[in-house]
């Protein structure tokens, strides 16, 4: 766990927004609670897409998640 992940608490008053439009789609692979704290980590850290840590998804997947 880093600082900048977010907290059981935080967690609970934004996973709403995350919830898929339409349960007919595919299961993602990534938890969005992941990726949100990925997108956290970038911007507390001031880093570059590329040089994300292992323990998190791709750089690709999180930035697509952060364009849309």
């Amino acid at each position: 766990m880093y600082p900048s992940d977010l907290t059981d608490k935080e967690w609970d008053l934004i996973k709403d927004y995350f919830k898929p439009k339409d349960p007919r789609g595919c299961k993602p692979k990534y938890n969005k609670r992941l990726i949100v704290n990925t997108i956290f980590y970038l911007n507390k850290g001031g880093i570059q897409w590329r040089m994300l840590p292992k323990d998190y998804p791709p750089w690709k997947t999180v930035y697509d998640y952060f364009r849309t």
